[in-house]
């Protein structure tokens, strides 16, 4: 197929490329191939879409099919793990130019195998129609095991708030790619393929976390939901956030900005933030702010934030 459009080679084909030899797990009844799939769970299920579209979350100039393919993994299952389930399926729909070359969508597939055996999830099957630009649509299902789901409406007075993953280092990644350069590799590398702390969020709900969410669009914008969802105040203390040598040094760059910006307010990192009784925090998870009584808000070392809190689409 090398060198064909997907145009040319066919919907039925390109679809059969992706899902030839998939790996299945004993709770799939009926994988790709038939009109739905079956799985079995043994408690409530987690279900969870997240959509990718070409230019808006990703460039095709920045990143390879591969990545994509990763990233769209990434960031549906971020949000089972933001509830407590563990991931079982997913199943995805791609709409794909006709112009596209097939070498790119096989690409993508490799990547979408790579993160879901990360993930520990199993592709499905899906669905593939024609457009305009490339926009890729993930729905992940997770099983509860009969534990209940960690919403965001739990956090209480007097709980410490934890990050688990990286913050702020794909912010820094399009503040670099946006200028043109490729460097530093490791939060361009991070902008490409974020790198969700799988298995935490089970690890968190079984340490009595009381509230938690995937931080998708920011660390101050996603404490927020938290914030109005359980009716508290939020504080942040930024002696805590540990600011790494690459975001440093980007900032640096283009003018001597506040690198704690890009951990504040970038998104895309699809780290865990929870909140827990301050002696159930597990191994592996950072305390870097508290709950408070008052009216829903997020502040930063008691101060409201000046500026953009982090990514709206609209």
């Amino acid at each position: 197929m090398a060198g064909r459009s997907v145009a040319e080679t066919g919907e039925f084909d390109v679809i059969g490329s992706i899902i030839e030899g998939l790996p299945s797990s004993p709770a799939v009844r009926v994988g790709p191939g038939d009109d739905c799939a079956v799985f079995a769970v043994d408690g409530d299920v987690a279900v969870s879409t997240d959509t990718m579209v070409e230019n808006v979350h990703f460039r095709r100039a920045w990143s390879s099919a591969d990545d994509v393919g990763r990233k769209a993994v990434a960031a549906a299952v971020a949000d089972l793990e933001a509830m407590g389930a563990r991931p079982v399926g997913l199943v995805m729909a791609l709409t794909l130019p006709p112009e596209l070359e097939v070498a790119w969508v096989s690409e993508f597939a490799v990547g979408v195998r790579e993160e879901c055996a990360n993930a520990g999830v199993v592709l499905l099957g899906g669905d593939t129609t024609r457009g305009r630009d490339i926009t890729a649509t993930a729905t992940v299902f997770g099983d509860l095991q009969g534990r209940p789901p960690v919403t965001r409406a739990g956090a209480r007075p007097g709980d410490v708030v934890a990050v688990c993953g990286r913050l702020g280092w794909a912010a820094a990644g399009v503040t670099v790619l946006n200028r043109g350069f490729r460097s530093p590799r490791a939060v361009v590398v991070a902008h490409r393929v974020p790198e969700p702390p799988y298995g935490q969020g089970i690890v968190a709900q079984q340490a009595g976390a009381t509230a938690m969410i995937d931080c998708s669009d920011g660390l101050l914008a996603d404490l927020g939901h938290v914030a109005r969802a359980s009716g508290v105040a939020i504080d942040v203390h930024t002696s805590a956030l540990d600011v790494a040598e690459p975001q440093s040094v980007v900032a640096a760059a283009v003018g001597g900005g506040d690198p704690l910006t890009f951990m504040l307010t970038g998104g895309d990192d699809h780290a865990l933030l929870a909140t827990f009784a301050p002696g159930d925090v597990p191994d592996g998870w950072q305390v870097i702010g508290v709950v408070i009584e008052g009216e829903p808000a997020v502040t930063v070392d008691g101060a409201a934030w000046q500026g953009e809190a982090g990514w709206q689409h609209f």
